[in-house]
């Protein structure tokens, strides 16, 4: 009896120990804010009990290290032949006891966790988000043009949080009535020509609701077992931004971009597996579900910690620029046009404008969308095509606008920077020739003013400079103003 309890009360006092060794060296921000994982059966400390630790911050579970042990004693292992007195299982390893029925050796009860600490912070509530003529109006002033996209987006946001909302009280039965009105998921689907604002909308409105936001690539997804990114990795992606804070997370927005990448081939004889099968593969993503994805990294392994994530409550938003698709719409409605007064006439679909508008689900089934997930994007918004007026407008108007942010790197420097209305023009003229919408004007901006960013603090006299037309077409210099005396 005293040898047992010689035994045992060092072991105790060992997991106890042992529990200390392996949150060494983190911060109590840390250890309330994660839980260790078995890096073989993805099991978390809360369930497990205490685990046996490993370099690299890898942690093995007491029940997989006795299936190793217990396969070890299958193979006929003579535990006879072992001198004992050699084998450390101090907690010194970090290794927590097993049933290896080793004389004088008792297994301790597993040890009762302490309860992770709930988030101080405040749930996610309706009040937060402002309505939708506020969140326009906030668009406004990042966004220029895109009127009817803004307004779309703005409503679709918020009755989506508003979804939320109503679906955390019918589940803490905090509403004064339950009429079993479930709001379903509107997802939205965006689609322009590249350059005309997508993604920079979906930044913008995110920044403002004070969201978590994670931003895909489609063409780099794949279906599961073949090369490239699995389904679940735009979800890790999502958590990563929200800190690992699961309830964060779910609350946040997903924007997957070129969406259009992974429409079915029409002739293509081996399996699609980077178009049609990620379409099937991001079904259960976008009608909501309850995913397991690795925390920290874009692949699952035995050696990755997983946490789960209900993807229910997370605005998915996929846009693309769907090349060729005004081809397909034109085509659709010259086949409706009729002759005779009051017709439409088919010369009417030839500039372009206001087409893509027009778009159906029809016409992008013919693009290649299978129809399970365009069902699971119902709200449909189309951009415009950016015009030389809105180029001009984006240079200058926005709150962020480019001219504001080389102004204020010049005036840091103490000097003034002016830009001449023809200049202005020029600049968008030429970003509309290049073809890629905004993306063209920075590059611009950026061509032109690096002689005037390198040799402008040189002189401190400089007091302003004015950026002209003719600087730009290279006929001429800038208008450069020293500094008045005194």
């Amino acid at each position: 009896m005293d040898e047992k309890d010689e035994v045992k009360k060092p072991g105790n006092e060992n997991t106890e120990e042992a529990a200390g060794k392996m949150d060494e060296g983190k911060s109590e921000t840390d250890t309330q804010e994660y839980e260790k994982i078995c890096c073989v059966c993805h099991r978390p400390e809360s369930q497990t009990g205490a685990m046996f630790s490993m370099p690299g911050d890898l942690y093995v579970c007491h029940d997989c290290l006795q299936k190793v042990f217990d396969s070890v004693m299958g193979k006929g292992v003579d535990l006879s032949k072992i001198d004992w007195s050699k084998v450390s299982f101090t907690p010194a390893m970090g290794m927590p006891f097993l049933n290896g029925n080793f004389p004088g050796m008792e297994v301790p009860k597993t040890q009762q966790l302490k309860k992770k600490k709930k988030n101080a912070e405040p749930e996610f509530a309706w009040k937060d988000v402002p309505a939708p003529h506020r969140i326009k109006a906030q668009l406004d002033d990042f966004v220029i043009g895109q009127e009817k996209a803004k307004k779309v987006v703005s409503v679709a946001v918020y009755n989506h949080y508003k979804r939320v909302c109503a679906e955390e009280m019918r589940q803490s039965k905090t509403a004064d009535a339950d009429d079993g009105v479930q709001i379903e998921k509107s997802n939205i689907l965006m689609i322009g020509p590249t350059g005309s604002g997508k993604t920079f909308l979906v930044k913008t409105l995110a920044r403002l609701l004070d969201v978590p936001l994670a931003i895909a690539d489609a063409t780099s997804l794949t279906e599961s077992g073949y090369i490239g990114d699995d389904i679940e990795s735009v979800v890790s992606k999502l958590l990563s931004v929200a800190g690992n804070d699961v309830e964060k997370a779910e609350h946040g927005i997903i924007f997957i971009d070129e969406i259009d990448k992974i429409a079915k081939k029409q002739q293509m004889t081996s399996r699609d597996v980077s178009g049609e099968s990620v379409q099937q593969e991001l079904l259960k993503l976008l009608e909501g579900s309850v995913v397991k994805v690795p925390v920290g990294s874009n692949q699952k392994n035995a050696l990755t910690p997983t946490a789960t994530v209900n993807t229910d409550n997370i605005l998915f938003i996929c846009g693309g620029a769907f090349p060729d698709l005004e081809e397909i719409i034109r085509r659709r409605l010259m086949e409706k046009s009729s002759m005779g007064f009051g017709a439409v006439l088919r010369d009417s679909f030839d500039s372009g404008q206001g087409v893509l508008s027009q778009v159906t689900n029809e016409d992008l089934r013919r693009f290649g969308m299978i129809p399970e997930f365009l069902g699971r994007l119902p709200v449909v918004v189309t951009l415009e095509k950016l015009t030389q007026d809105m180029m001009v407008r984006i240079l200058r108007e926005p709150k962020n606008a480019i001219l504001r942010q080389y102004q204020k790197l010049l005036a840091m420097d103490e000097v003034r920077l002016l830009f001449d209305e023809d200049a202005l023009e020029w600049i968008a003229s030429e970003a509309m020739k290049r073809e890629t919408g905004a993306r063209a004007l920075r590059a611009i901006m950026e061509e032109f003013m690096l002689d005037i960013m390198y040799e402008i603090p040189k002189d401190p006299n400089i007091g302003s400079v004015v950026i002209t037309r003719a600087y730009l077409e290279k006929k001429g210099g800038p208008l450069i103003e020293m500094r008045t005396g005194g």
